[in-house]
């Protein structure tokens, strides 16, 4: 995803299913604070029907159309997820409360802060429906994992596989860096790692990352 940052003060790597939330654009007859109520309304699919039914292990991934104006939501709804067990939450508009949602170890990206509540901007149209966020689509039960650099969609069915690869080409980038670190130049250090990456790679779980000298020119 492109243009999202953490809110996080403090941001462990993360990765669960896709719960997805579709907005629109609010309309002042029906976004109104009547809909803010202590039961259950059709009107706010947001809190009754899209919070307290997030599970232990999923993202909330809220489609705002790339919008800043209005908050996706504040602090308490955050809250409210996190005591759910949710991994994380994910927009591509903005939230309330940014130092109180950067203060929780809850991971929370967005593209903005606002001050200005959901019900101004933006209904909510839908839950559970393939979405757009951040110019990436995103299908319910999608893995998302994130970090402090980067929030990635995987199709749920390419996890494991992709799992594998990118574990396998984290290590050879590990080993490069650490040739550079010994003092190789780019080309010494990738004709090295080229030649013998399976091998080297394989014995890290148990041996770890190895002492290096510099190679000769």
């Amino acid at each position: 995803m492109v243009g999202i940052k953490p809110l996080n003060k403090s941001l462990k790597p993360f990765a669960g299913r896709a719960y997805t939330m579709r907005f629109i654009p609010a309309r002042e007859h029906v976004d109104t604070l009547a809909t803010v109520t202590t039961q259950p309304d059709d009107q706010n699919l947001q809190w009754w029907f899209g919070v307290e039914q997030v599970q232990r292990g999923d993202v909330l991934v809220i489609d705002s159309r790339g919008d800043t104006r209005g908050a996706a939501m504040g602090d308490v709804l955050v809250k409210r997820m996190m005591l759910r067990g949710a991994a994380a939450v994910v927009t591509d508009g903005a939230f309330r409360d940014g130092d109180e949602i950067g203060d929780m170890p809850i991971p929370a990206w967005s593209k903005e802060v606002t001050a200005t509540s959901r019900l101004a901007f933006h209904h909510v149209a839908d839950l559970q429906v393939p979405i757009g966020c951040a110019g990436v689509a995103v299908y319910p039960g999608d893995i998302i994992h994130g970090d402090r650099n980067n929030v990635t969609v995987i199709p749920a069915h390419l996890a494991a596989e992709l799992a594998d690869a990118c574990e396998a080409r984290d290590d050879i980038e590990q080993y490069i860096s650490l040739r550079i670190g010994a003092g190789d130049a780019l080309r010494a250090s990738s004709r090295r790692t080229t030649r013998r990456a399976s091998s080297i790679v394989s014995g890290w779980p148990t041996a770890g990352p190895p002492s290096l000298r510099r190679s000769e020119a």
